[in-house]
């Protein structure tokens, strides 16, 4: 049955980790859209559906807790929602903390009467023994009223058929105040028929205590450094042996091909794309579940509370931990997350900040160097080693701008503690294979293809030995060489391509697939300290070419973006500069 109506336009509104996200993608399935708010940068999210024969656009508004508040999201939902735009906004709470989560739907409320309440997560409230009387509660607050479990798709068409009910509903509830009513509705409808579980509290008190959750958040970190760089050896190696086959095949087919041409597109550009990809790829699929795995049982939240203290001493908020985890697997995703970050300054503090978490593309570099010339099978402890600097280096970073550039009122710090779930694998995959893995390899193809071309002609000619002798007293001041610095120089559109340029300008050959052999590194002079030097220079040196980009699309500031580039690279000469004098005088 096709579409006779004017299409309905709803909004789904409620706190974070209420199941909205959930409740919008089982409504709307694949038909989504996504982009920007009119002169924001907080992402927006709308989709399609029919039902009974009408067309229904949704609008997943940023999740807040409040429509009252500063931020930015908070912003964009009050004003949404103050814009009667919507013929009914859908306030979506959870069943098992309703009274925390009516406080948003009851300030709806005051401003409009085109709302449902759609007490969402109902299979977990049952779980935990809570019983709702959702007759009672529809009494009460004279709205429609519906229980959901999203993740089950139950609910979905009384949701559906009950925000027809409030179209050109008119007046609003002005005499109420949220707090109050919200305590009262839970004390009349709610009844908990059992206590909720020790293990839960118990598992509480040991993630967010200062003497147990230090130690339990550097292992489960160490945990997942180890799990992502040893599970994608062999993917890696599987993605390079499979672009190889299709190098060879290329150099086949075109035999006829005039050297500069093939060397070009086949050398160059082929080679460095499949490159970049076999190499980031496979950690990414790896890290980002895993970090999303956290996210879905609720155990970010807990974490970003653990931080919040030594972040506030730096100026930041806990919420910066979670961007700086983002970057561990991207940094253009770290700098995307930022958004969550209320404080303006303390955005740009942790935009500014992110890329000295080494990301999954410099891994390849770490491992390497720390296999070769440190302690044999200890590549994760080496690098989970670097995490740690690199943390230490964004946190010192942020006191320093905390404190001259970006001096500021301290700003407060408001996160749930959502209960403990059990993660959707499903969703999981999803959202951090399609959403995050693809999209950044994508992106990063962009810049690494013509970044190819260029290498290869570089290494064709004598333009990259001329260069890295043009280089080389700066690298031999900061304890490297000038080979070395014109391999990071070259590796800007993706890190992944550090070590093959170094290995290509060493060995003296013009592409990548003869650019194999990693002991010749030993052979041309390459020490411990070199090594050293290079592992701390990797960590802190400028933004890939995506991460910049990303940057620029979320401050709109060349000058902004300019810092970013310039403030890891200063952080990382004068550390490799400090490094190489004492390691000489020590030497000496």
């Amino acid at each position: 049955m096709g579409c006779t109506e004017k299409p309905m336009k709803v909004a789904l509104a409620g706190n974070p980790n209420v199941g909205k996200s959930t409740l919008f993608n089982a409504l709307t399935g694949l038909h989504q859209h996504t982009g920007n708010w009119p002169g924001k940068t907080v992402g927006k999210v709308s989709g399609e559906t029919v039902f009974q024969g009408r067309k229904i656009e949704l609008i997943d508004l940023p999740g807040t807790y409040s429509l009252t508040g500063a931020s930015e999201d908070e912003r964009i939902a009050a004003e949404f929602i103050a814009s009667n735009e919507a013929d009914c906004i859908i306030a979506v709470c959870d069943g098992s903390c309703l009274e925390r989560t009516l406080i948003l739907a009851l300030q709806i409320l005051k401003q409009t009467k085109r709302v449902v309440l759609c007490v969402n997560l109902m299979d977990e409230a049952e779980k935990r023994g809570i019983q709702i009387d959702r007759e009672l509660l529809e009494k009460l607050l004279k709205i429609p009223v519906v229980f959901t479990s999203a993740g089950r798709k139950e609910g979905l068409e009384t949701l559906l058929e009950r925000t027809q009910e409030v179209i050109g509903a008119v007046g609003a509830f002005h005499e109420m105040e949220p707090l109050t009513k919200a305590e009262e509705l839970a004390n009349r409808c709610v009844r908990v028929e059992k206590p909720e579980e020790n293990w839960r509290k118990v598992l509480d008190r040991v993630l967010v205590s200062r003497r147990h959750g230090m130690p339990v958040l550097l292992l489960l970190l160490l945990f997942i450094v180890w799990l992502t760089v040893w599970g994608a050896n062999y993917p890696s190696q599987l993605l390079e042996s499979l672009f190889y086959s299709g190098y060879r095949l290329l150099i086949k087919w075109s035999g006829n091909w005039p050297w500069w041409l093939s060397g070009t597109l086949i050398d160059g550009m082929y080679m460095t794309a499949a490159r970049v990809i076999a190499v980031m790829l496979p950690p990414m699929t790896i890290f980002f579940p895993l970090f999303t795995i956290l996210e879905d049982v609720g155990y970010l939240p807990r974490m970003a509370f653990l931080l919040d203290k030594p972040l506030c001493r730096c100026g930041g908020c806990g919420k910066q931990a979670l961007t700086l985890c983002m970057g561990l697997g991207c940094n253009a995703v770290g700098v995307t997350g930022c958004r969550i970050i209320d404080s303006p300054r303390e955005r740009l503090m942790a935009i500014l900040t992110n890329a000295m978490v080494p990301c999954n593309g410099r891994f390849p570099t770490l491992i390497l160097l720390g296999s070769l010339f440190f302690a044999h099978g200890c590549a994760p402890l080496v690098v989970a080693l670097c995490i740690v600097l690199g943390v230490l280096g964004a946190m010192g970073t942020s006191g320093l701008l905390s404190r001259t550039a970006l001096r500021h009122e301290r700003s407060t710090f408001v996160m749930e503690m959502p209960p403990f779930r059990r993660p959707r694998i499903g969703q999981i995959l999803v959202r951090s294979l399609l959403d995050k893995s693809l999209f950044v390899a994508l992106r990063a193809l962009t810049v690494a293809a013509p970044a190819g071309v260029l290498l290869w002609f570089m290494a064709n000619t004598s333009l990259l030995g001329r260069l890295s002798e043009i280089l080389e007293p700066v690298g031999r001041l900061l304890g490297m060489n000038g080979i070395i610095i014109l391999a990071f120089i070259m590796a800007l559109p993706a890190n992944e391509l550090v070590i093959p340029v170094i290995l290509m300008a060493v060995s003296g050959v013009g592409t990548l697939v003869e650019a194999q052999d990693t002991s010749i590194l030993l052979e041309t002079g390459w020490t411990w300290k070199t090594a050293l030097c290079t592992m701390v220079f990797t960590i802190f040196h400028w933004p890939c070419s995506t991460t910049l980009i990303t940057i620029y699309k979320e401050t709109k500031s060349t000058a902004k973006t300019a810092a970013a580039f310039f403030l890891p690279t200063a952080v990382g000469c004068i550390l490799c500069l400090m490094l190489n004098l004492i390691l000489q005088s020590f030497g000496s």
